[in-house]
């Protein structure tokens, strides 16, 4: 699965994405997420209140999604780019790990706003939705040419074992103000969860193999 270097109006596009995420998590840590207005988001980006509401379709969203950046992309890269030794669901659950236990740039301050605000957190634990696409066209690539509804049902699947992973992890332990304490280990939550999809992504693959 290859891609190309994207368009200008593409480039444009993420750049105005961006740019809308960026400053809601900003707001968001300078005033609080119930005081954070779409129309406050869209002025610090620089652009209408209509241009916000064809990238995102609440407040919430978009603070998420700066912490959540482009997250999907980098996992069906990640499954596409691991070599063909590398089986399925060795591929799948080492990027889903990967990805999800590398916060990046989110700071523990985003975090703790997450966790602490119960609209952030459903609209985080909702997040892993959007990896279902992207990880069925890295699925497809990597099964070559099956049927479709496998890479579609196996990558929703995955979807789910993630949201649940994070419906977990992302509710604290301690409601101190300014201590944060998680529930447990995310990367051993997400392995745990995705475990029993594993025979599943061994079975589509062995099916693949015997053909």
């Amino acid at each position: 699965m290859t891609t190309g270097r994207p368009g200008l109006r593409e480039q444009k596009k993420q750049a105005t994405r961006e740019a809308l995420r960026e400053a809601a998590l900003r707001l968001a840590l300078e005033v609080g997420p119930d005081n954070v207005r779409v129309d406050d988001i869209a002025t610090a980006a620089g652009v209408s209140p209509r241009t916000y509401n064809n990238y995102f379709s609440s407040r919430e969203q978009a603070i998420v999604a700066a912490i959540t950046t482009e997250r999907e992309t980098r996992i069906a890269a990640a499954v596409t780019a691991r070599p063909p030794t590398v089986g399925l669901a060795d591929a799948v659950v080492d990027a889903v790990v990967d990805q999800y236990a590398n916060q990046g740039n989110s700071s523990r301050d985003a975090l703790l706003l997450i966790t602490t605000s119960p609209a952030l957190r459903d609209a985080f634990v909702t997040s892993p939705a959007t990896i279902e696409h992207p990880l069925a066209d890295a699925i497809t690539h990597r099964l070559g040419d099956t049927d479709p509804h496998t890479a579609h049902v196996l990558a929703a699947s995955i979807a789910a074992a993630v949201r649940i992973a994070l419906e977990r992890w992302a509710t604290p332990t301690s409601t101190i103000p300014g201590f944060l304490r998680l529930s447990g280990s995310l990367p051993d939550l997400l392995r745990a969860t995705l475990a029993p999809l594993v025979p599943a992504l061994d079975a589509a693959e062995q099916s693949l193999s015997s053909r």
